[in-house]
């Protein structure tokens, strides 16, 4: 983890699978049935250092994090209000340098 965003809106359809000029397309996409997904998100605030997987997986409270999951990609991922309790708590205070 590298910094903090807010989601602005639910997730729709990744408009750049369905167009085959487009460098992300991807002809198995079906508009009816998506595969891809987008999000739009303002940043709120970055880490003074990264959290990483390492410090997360040591962590038994945080075992359900979606990032923690196999084959999840590394980009933006949910934490539940819980979990950042949890990850704000004093153990990663340091790494954090939030209030």
């Amino acid at each position: 983890m590298m910094a903090v965003i807010w989601s602005q809106q639910k997730t729709y359809p990744d408009f750049t699978a369905f167009d085959p000029h487009h460098e992300h397309s991807d002809p198995k996409s079906d508009p009816a049935n998506p595969r891809w997904w987008m999000v739009d998100v303002t940043f709120v605030r970055k880490f003074t250092a990264t959290l990483t997987l390492g410090m997360l997986r040591e962590r038994v409270d945080l075992h359900d994090l979606i990032i923690l999951r196999r084959g999840n990609r590394l980009s933006i991922t949910p934490v539940t209000p819980a979990q950042w309790r949890i990850i704000r708590k004093r153990s990663f205070q340091a790494v954090l340098d939030i209030e």
